[in-house]
Parts: C-alpha cells; sequence; structure tokens
C-alpha cells in the first residue's frame, strides 16, 4: 500500500510539473520550466504557455515562489535598440488564445533566490488572475533550451 501512495504522489508531481488546469477559469499551463543558472546567481526567471479556453479575456496579476523574495511579472523592450527588461502589471491571456512566457518576451522573474536552485528540482509557483483564480504549479528547473531563431 505505502508504494501505491507514493506512485500517486509521484504522478501527481510529474502532472504539475508538466502542467496544471484551473477547470472553473478555463486556464491551461503548459511546459513550464524554471532557467538554471550558474552558481552565485541571485535571480532567475519561468517561463511556460497559458492557454485560456474560456470566452473571457484574463489577465496575469501576480505570481509568488518560497524560493525567492520577490517574485514579478516582467517583459522585454527595445529602448533605443537595447533590449532592456521591465516590470509589468500584468500578462494578458486573450479568450480562446494563449500567452507564451519566453526568454526575450514574457516572464516570471525570482529575485532574491533563498538558495541555489539544482537541476531537476521542482519550484513551486502560483499563479494569480483577475478572475480570482489561480493555479498552483511545481516547475521543474531545467537549462534553457538552444534558441533556434527569434520568438
Amino acid at each position: 500500500m505505502p508504494s501505491r501512495l507514493a506512485a500517486l504522489a509521484l504522478a501527481a508531481l510529474l502532472a504539475l510539473a508538466t502542467g496544471a488546469i484551473a477547470a472553473d477559469s478555463g486556464l491551461v499551463v503548459s511546459d513550464p520550466y524554471v532557467r538554471l543558472m550558474p552558481p552565485g546567481s541571485p535571480n532567475t526567471a519561468a517561463f511556460m504557455s497559458i492557454g485560456n479556453r474560456s470566452n473571457s479575456d484574463r489577465r496575469l496579476l501576480q505570481a509568488e515562489s518560497p524560493v525567492a523574495r520577490s517574485v514579478e511579472l516582467h517583459t522585454h523592450v527595445d529602448d533605443q535598440g537595447v533590449m532592456r527588461m521591465r516590470r509589468v502589471t500584468a500578462i494578458e491571456v486573450r479568450a480562446g488564445g494563449q500567452a507564451e512566457l519566453h526568454p526575450g518576451g514574457h516572464h516570471v522573474m525570482l529575485i532574491g533566490l533563498r538558495q541555489p536552485l539544482q537541476d531537476g528540482q521542482l519550484v513551486p509557483l502560483t499563479l494569480r488572475f483577475d478572475d480570482g483564480s489561480s493555479l498552483q504549479l511545481a516547475v521543474p528547473v531545467r537549462r534553457a533550451p538552444a534558441a533556434h531563431g527569434k520568438h
């Protein structure tokens, strides 16, 4: 019996790591990951796709994680030919569409890491939306995929 419970717990964690669904809101997260950074790096970022299966636009307003002192929503903007990271108050997730959080675009910043993150570690991350719904994720830490052109 204990091995069956362990298997169920592992299956639940893997489901959270690969995606989560907030059934009432129609929001779905897929392919989340936290970028593995070199030792000593105080910050990192989380990336994912957020799909909206509902008929109403949604906005991601906030993210939280116990692994960082602060968690913020960010994007990159072209400031006279120089790409700069800027904090944003929300990330739009259009009805029937999806928001892509990726390097060089929207992302979730984990600022002031409380301890170094390890490859494969699962990071708790909660996403809060304008309709009052939230998604609780266990996001795997991994090396960023190789860039194959601009997003």
